[in-house]
This record gives structure tokens, C-alpha cells and sequence, in this order.
């Protein structure tokens, strides 16, 4: 059987630069800009392009390369109410969030955006953040268990009225709240995202998660990387959706566009990179296992801070797009995407790479006897109200 859903297109979303810097640790031009003006007409300009979502990233204290930093559920509440259509999923830590809390406000913005409201729920993985804060640093594996916890508790109050839950870090007790999420055809309430290449971060996953987002992969790396969500979903009778970061370089020839990634990479931030894979690498190094989040990135892959350049999305329009439907065959639904100049190459993907991908995707499914629906919105399967 088929791991590709052929008949549904991909879906694309864009890193929210709320971050001052880029997306990149380099000191080569990025003609993109943290504040809101810019995020906003950003915004404006993705929705008009194709895109379906933005991800607000999450950190609180500036660094890496970072000098300024916006909170992501704010920013991204902004974002909703200044678009009509794209869905902004604001990155969240537990134990920096209540879950109850963070449920009633994901339902306010809900209302506020009528249904585009979603959530990418971050386990953790700067220390630094959470014990200048004065809060409980939980070792890896830990982590983890606490986040299941924290998702089923967003779930069942976003689905149930009377919600009651004992576990290790959080006790409901016959909560209800009103009113719910917006009632959104094909989706049970606001999408859960989460990622983690870590063995308990996989297995959780695929218990509890909507849509599991990998790191940057090349194709072989992307469905070994996978391969324990979809157990773990299996084993739950649950199919969650996937999505996979890349840094887009598309440019007229395949050499400019290498080009342009050797100079990233000969303009890159040493100290910053370093600093950068100092504390993250700490998440590998710390599992049973030796699996986890950038445990085997190279400087090159740090440089971009979600191993964006190992996805290859560098090279001409069509390039570009041939390789993003290799990724679908496979079993991609969703590429996360991110660029040194956001506004204008946003503006450019919609143009010159979207119509090409939609071209492919409907020969792909011609071939397979397969009706494809370039119109199609809704998430399939279906998201279950159970979670399943």
C-alpha cells in the first residue's frame, strides 16, 4: 500500500522570521525583517501565493545569532487577525504553558480567526531558557512523557465537556470550556503539530500528534526518520500527517543557486553556529539511544538551525519542484519552508514552483488511477475527535 496520498496536494507553510537574524546563521544578505510590519505584509503575500500555514518559533531568550525575539502566541494571534485564510500554528513549550491555559487561549484565537488557530508543541531543548527561568528542567526521555500529558490534556478539552485527567504533571479535574473551537469541517479541533527525531519523541508522536514535522532529511534520511512515528501510530490505530523543513534556494541556473549556499555557509557566524550546536546536541547525547534533534548535523546543516539545506530544495523552479513531489511520493504532506530574502522569494515560490508541483502531483496521481483534487483544503483522513 501506498504511503503517498495522491489524491489531496501538498500543503506549504513558511518559518515566521519572528526571530531577528533570518533564518540563517550567517552574515550574507537576508532581506527579511523580525518586526510585525514586515511579518504582516509577509503574511499577506504567502496566503495570496499558496501557502496554508505559518509557524511562529519559540524562544524567549534572544540568542544563536538572535539579538531579538517576539513571543510566538502573540505574534501569531496578530498574524491570524491580519489574514483571512492562512492557518499560523504558534510554537509552545510545555511546562512553560499550562495546558488549560494555553487551550482557552488557542480557542479565543480560534474564534478571532474563525478555525485557523494550531499549535506546534516544542518538549524543550534549551536548558538555559528554563532554568534561568527558575522551572523544572526535565532530562530527555522526561520531557516527553510530561508533553504526552500536555497534549491529551489540549485534546480532551478541546473535545469534551466534563474533562478529567490524573497523570504525573497534570490533574484535570470535570473541566469544561466554553465555547469550544470553532466547528471547521475535516478537523476535529486546532491541529497539533509536533517534531522530534528522538525514539520517545517518535513514539509520542505517533500517540498523540496531528502532524509530526522532521528536520531536514534527504529522502532516505526522511523515511528512516519516520519510521517510529508511524509505528507508534500504527500500533494506536492512528495516522497522523508529516511535514519536513527545507530552505528554499531556487534561482535561474542550479549553479547560482550553489553558489549562493557556498557563500551562506563561508559567511556563517562561527561562534554562533558553535554556541548553537553546544546546547541543542545535548538532546541526542542525552537519550538511551544517542537519537534525538541535530544529534548528527554537521556545521554545514546548523548554519541553518532546522537542517534546512539537507532537504535540497537548491536549484532551478523546476528543480525544485521535482524534488518536492519525490518527498510526497514518500509520504510528505506538508513542506515547511524558509528562504534568505522571505517576502520576495515567498512571492516567487507561488509563481514559478507551486504551479509546477501542482502539474506533477496530478501526473503522479494520473499514473496511479488516482482522482487528484488541486482544490482540496481539507486534511485527509479526517481527524478524529478521539484522536485516533
Amino acid at each position: 500500500m501506498s504511503v503517498a496520498d495522491l489524491s489531496t496536494p501538498l500543503k506549504f507553510a513558511y518559518w515566521v522570521p519572528n526571530v531577528s537574524g533570518g533564518l540563517v546563521v550567517s552574515t550574507i544578505e537576508q532581506r527579511t525583517s523580525w518586526d510585525f510590519d514586515y511579518n504582516r505584509k509577509l503574511a499577506r503575500i504567502a496566503e495570496d501565493a499558496g501557502f496554508e500555514y505559518a509557524l511562529s518559533q519559540t524562544r524567549y531568550a534572544a540568542s544563536y545569532g538572535a539579538d531579538k525575539q517576539h513571543e510566538a502566541t502573540s505574534f501569531s494571534l496578530a498574524l491570524l487577525a491580519a489574514t483571512e485564510k492562512l492557518k499560523v500554528i504558534a510554537a509552545v513549550h510545555p511546562g512553560m504553558w499550562h495546558p488549560g491555559v494555553l487551550a482557552k487561549f488557542i480557542i479565543t484565537a480560534d474564534h478571532i480567526s474563525n478555525g485557523r488557530a494550531a499549535v506546534n508543541i516544542v518538549s524543550g531543548w534549551l536548558k538555559d531558557e528554563f532554568v534561568n527561568f527558575g522551572l523544572e528542567w526535565l532530562e530527555h526521555d522526561e520531557r516527553y512523557v510530561r508533553t504526552e500529558e500536555f497534549i491529551r490534556v489540549l485534546r480532551g478539552l478541546w473535545t469534551e465537556e466534563g474533562y478529567s485527567q490524573a497523570g504525573k504533571y497534570y490533574d484535570i479535574n470535570d473541566f469544561t470550556l466554553s465555547p469550544p473551537p470553532v466547528d471547521v469541517p475535516g478537523r476535529a479541533h486546532p491541529e497539533i503539530f509536533f517534531g522530534g527525531n528522538s525514539t520517545a519523541a517518535q513514539s509520542t508522536a505517533g500517540r498523540v500528534a496531528d502532524w509530526y514535522f522532521s528536520n531536514g532529511k534527504d529522502l532516505e534520511g526522511f523515511k528512516e526518520n519516520i519510521a517510529g512515528v508511524r509505528a507508534s501510530a500504527a500500533a494506536a490505530g492512528r495516522r497522523p500527517r508529516y511535514g519536513l523543513n527545507g530552505f528554499v534556494i531556487a534561482r535561474d541556473s542550479e549553479k547560482e543557486a550553489r553558489e549562493t549556499i557556498r557563500e551562506i555557509v563561508a559567511k556563517a557566524h562561527r561562534p554562533a553556529v558553535e554556541g548553537f550546536r553546544d546546547a541543542v546536541q545535548e538532546a541526542g547525547a542525552s537519550t538511551r539511544d544517542g537519537k534525538g534533534m541535530w544529534a548528527d548535523s554537521s556545521f554545514e546543516d546548523l548554519v541553518q538551525y532546522n537542517d534546512g539545506f539537507r532537504t535540497r530544495l537548491i536549484g532551478t523552479p523546476e528543480q525544485i519542484a521535482e524534488r518536492i513531489v519525490e518527498y510526497k511520493l514518500i509520504g510528505v504532506n506538508l513542506l515547511l519552508t524558509c528562504y534568505l530574502h522571505f517576502q520576495e522569494e515567498v512571492a516567487a515560490f507561488g509563481t514559478d514552483i507551486l504551479p509546477i508541483v501542482r502539474e506533477l502531483e496530478a501526473d503522479a496521481a494520473r499514473k496511479a488511477g488516482v482522482d487528484f483534487d488541486p482544490e482540496s483544503t481539507l486534511p485527509t483522513p479526517l481527524l478524529s475527535k478521539a484522536g485516533a
